[in-house]
């Protein structure tokens, strides 16, 4: 993999953990990110399970931030919340924006 890749953190919460958990990430994004991440987003799905997706530069970049314990930042957030994360890499093999290039 040498383009862009999209990890997903995921894993299912207590629902009295949420707020928490939601709370932490927005104070995680509102300070300074790594180099080489696009973009992260937290997503809710039903039966309180919760995915981080973040667009990464490259896989290296990745990489150089999950060797480090204090910049692996999505799945410390899932095991503070209570929770053991998992974790799955996709190269980005097609991507189209659209006309806004922001989300709604």
């Amino acid at each position: 993999m040498t383009g862009r890749v999209l990890s997903e953190v995921s894993g299912v919460l207590a629902a009295d953990r949420e707020a928490d958990f939601v709370e932490a990430y927005r104070r995680l994004v509102a300070g300074p990110l790594p180099d080489g991440l696009l973009r992260t987003e937290l997503l809710r799905g039903s039966d309180h399970h919760w995915r981080v997706q973040s667009l990464w530069r490259d896989v290296a970049t990745l990489q150089a931030v999950r060797a480090d314990p204090k910049t692996a930042a999505a799945p410390r957030l899932f095991r503070e919340a209570g929770s053991e994360p998992s974790l799955e890499v996709f190269e980005v093999t097609v991507a189209q924006i659209g006309a806004s290039g922001m989300p709604d």
